[in-house]
């Protein structure tokens, strides 16, 4: 299916939830929507699946308006954030609803298929009230895949989910969306799970579509201060400085040899990864010493907060460290990780692999 938005807006009273935005969706891929809570992610699905109208704009389906046309009349399977399944059926009939609709053949093997992928197998003969939450979203997600819609959207669906599941289905969701049978449209408030999927992304941001492009393209050039904080986590480093003869000037007299634009703004913003940072030297590097504030281990990787002359850094550092509270520290960072943006923070520098992307990458 290819929709396209056009120029479409939602308000609601005074209450602008979507401003001006154009998005045309690329086919049998998935797309993300990236941002943080009441970023406009559910309002755009919202009109995507017909549920609501826009105030201004229109919504085309392969070429044709549907703006008016109410969700009913659509082919379109949307999966809630807040789980709604068929309370008087067995999970078996739950997912098995849409196939018997279409009258398809080979009923029981594709639904024991995708609950074995959603890891609901042994609940088939239970009813939703008998399942946990996290177990009755697999359910609504296993039926809205079971119906093979041309158009799927999924609002935040693995959310409800424990760590360790969440991971796994994602993996599974990535190689079911991989046939690209369906145009997804996928919401979702993490960074990570945006990379995860891969595709497009669309990041939003209180009501603003800010970037739309391949997502590998979009984290490595974020083209606005926003999108970087947005599409970053842990946040990216932030640090004020000014443009300097050979880069940039950042307090207590640290500087950054990185080629600024020749007619470029005075203040600029310095922006670093977590995971750029190390606590080893490599040639070329720019120390910065500092003191741990916090040090946390979360999965395989230790996150260090250090206080230095520059403002606070956090670290990303690969494996379990161990540093004592209070303890001196020096990070060092390279002129080539780093990103630039300029007073009216539009990114103007970012590192070398990000410029060598090419969309066919993504």
């Amino acid at each position: 299916m290819q929709l396209v938005l056009e120029r479409i807006e939602k308000q609601v009273g005074a209450q602008t939830h979507l401003y001006p935005m154009d998005l045309a969706l690329q086919p049998g891929v998935v797309t993300v929507l990236l941002g943080a809570t009441q970023a406009g992610k559910t309002s755009l699905m919202r009109l995507m699946a017909g549920l609501d109208q826009p105030t201004r704009g229109r919504v085309q389906v392969d070429g044709l308006d549907v703006t008016g046309v109410p969700v009913r009349e659509r082919n379109v399977a949307m999966v809630y954030q807040q789980f709604i399944n068929y309370p008087s059926m067995t999970v078996f009939d739950n997912i098995a609803s849409p196939l018997k609709l279409r009258g398809e053949r080979k009923v029981t093997e594709r639904v024991r298929a995708l609950a074995a992928k959603l890891h609901i197998e042994p609940f088939l003969e239970r009813y939703p009230a008998e399942l946990s939450g996290g177990q009755q979203q697999r359910v609504a997600l296993a039926r809205a895949l079971a119906k093979a819609a041309p158009l799927v959207l999924l609002d935040e669906p693995l959310v409800n989910l424990d760590y360790k599941l969440r991971e796994e289905l994602r993996e599974e969701l990535t190689h079911l969306f991989s046939s690209g049978d369906s145009t997804v449209v996928y919401a979702t408030t993490e960074p990570t799970e945006a990379l995860l999927l891969g595709g497009y992304t669309a990041v939003l941001d209180a009501g603003e579509l800010l970037q739309y492009g391949p997502t590998a393209e979009v984290f490595h050039r974020p083209q606005s201060l926003r999108v970087a904080r947005a599409f970053s986590d842990p946040p990216m480093n932030l640090i004020a400085g000014e443009a300097a003869h050979l880069g940039v000037r950042l307090p207590a007299g640290v500087e950054v040899s990185v080629p600024l634009p020749a007619a470029g703004s005075r203040s600029v913003t310095l922006g670093v990864r977590a995971s750029a940072l190390r606590v080893d030297r490599r040639e070329g590097d720019v120390a910065v010493p500092g003191t741990v504030e916090l040090a946390e281990i979360s999965g395989s990787d230790t996150f260090v907060h250090v206080v230095t002359p520059i403002g606070e850094l956090v670290a990303q550092l690969t494996g379990v460290h161990e540093f004592d509270l209070g303890s001196t520290l020096t990070l060092y960072l390279s002129p080539s990780q780093v990103y630039v943006f300029d007073e009216s923070e539009r990114l103007v520098v970012a590192p070398a692999r990000a410029r060598a992307f090419s969309a066919s990458e993504g």
